[in-house]
């Protein structure tokens, strides 16, 4: 099926224009863009015959109704608790919902709301990927947008988990089993989860090493590799803590094909509770947080009709079990 046998998308546009999905949107929404681009962007737009049924008519009563979800992997546990409470919350209003996966990539995040915005979708709840001016184009188009599990723009609301508690519990609960070499295995974008790590050593009078905090990318390969790598290049460390559960599986599989014992060698908590941490051997200490609740609250947020609250706080809570011993 060629372009002229189809309806063109906001896609096609970017393409044949040489500049991203992002950039479309922006430009078609009225959003700042070089009179360079505005204008091949627009011609471009003409010439495909392009028509954006919601950037320039974005009346309420042309709203489609229901809800969209962009998630970064749906495969993974806690985006599936997530998903699950949106879905619970949408079916007692009698909402439909379409899910998107974004794959934690800024590009097809931005593709997914040019995407949702010719779809003159009414309402959104997202787990943001990129920065905050990748939801610009939304929000201009006048779609209803609730953040879940991150936020970054101040203006749109959310639910999260108290990360910072989170974390600050874990290392007062290392620090306070004798370890001192704490490293923090963190993906892109936990910025705040790493924040209240340092913060909390720096508060115990513990030196925070730079070198103990490793990044890794949203695949289980990335985090498979920085996993082991810390565990290669850092022997002295004692203890690790890990940004979420595809780190903590990453870390239990590097120590298992190096021979670290856990929690003999090296102690692990994990951020977020899943059904295999309690089948490790031995059990993981996690940082349990209310997944679930978050799809709920945030669908009920975007729901809600009139004043709403800018971002709403759920507790996280450190369950003990048995990856975690005193330093030797």
């Amino acid at each position: 099926m060629n372009m002229a046998q189809r309806r063109t998308t906001i896609k096609d546009v970017a393409e044949a224009a040489g500049v991203g999905v992002a950039t479309v949107s922006r430009v078609l929404s009225g959003g700042s863009a070089s009179a360079e681009t505005r204008e091949r962007v627009l011609a471009t737009a003409a010439r495909l015959d392009y028509r954006p049924s919601a950037l320039g008519r974005n009346l309420r009563q042309q709203r489609s109704g229901g809800i969209g979800l962009l998630v970064p992997d749906i495969t993974d546990s806690f985006y599936a608790r997530l998903t699950d409470g949106v879905l619970s919350c949408a079916r007692s209003y009698g909402e439909p919902v379409t899910i998107g996966v974004t794959g934690d990539d800024p590009e097809q995040e931005a593709e997914l709301i040019g995407t949702l915005i010719e779809q003159s979708m009414d309402r959104v709840i997202a787990v943001p990927s990129g920065d905050g001016e990748t939801w610009a184009p939304a929000l201009r188009a006048g779609l209803n947008v609730v953040f879940a599990d991150r936020q970054v723009r101040d203006d749109v609301p959310g639910v999260v988990a108290d990360d910072r508690a989170g974390v600050r519990t874990a290392v007062e609960y290392l620090v306070g089993l004798g370890h001192k070499k704490i490293a923090f295995l963190a993906r892109h974008g936990q910025s705040q989860r790493v924040a209240a790590f340092t913060d909390t050593l720096a508060s115990l009078g513990v030196p925070a090493d730079p070198e103990l905090v490793v990044h890794a990318r949203a695949s289980r390969d990335s985090a498979y590799a920085a996993a082991a790598g810390l565990l290669q290049h850092r022997a002295d460390l004692t203890a690790v803590l890990t940004g979420g559960n595809m780190l903590g599986e990453a870390m239990v599989l590097a120590a298992r094909e190096l021979h670290v014992r856990i929690p003999r060698d090296v102690s692990l908590v994990m951020f977020d509770d899943v059904p295999w941490a309690e089948l490790c051997s031995p059990p993981l200490t996690v940082i349990a947080q209310p997944a679930q609740d978050v799809g709920y609250r945030a669908a009920e947020l975007v729901l809600r009709q009139g004043r709403r609250p800018r971002t709403v706080t759920l507790p996280t809570e450190l369950i003990v079990r048995a990856s975690c011993g005193p330093r030797r």
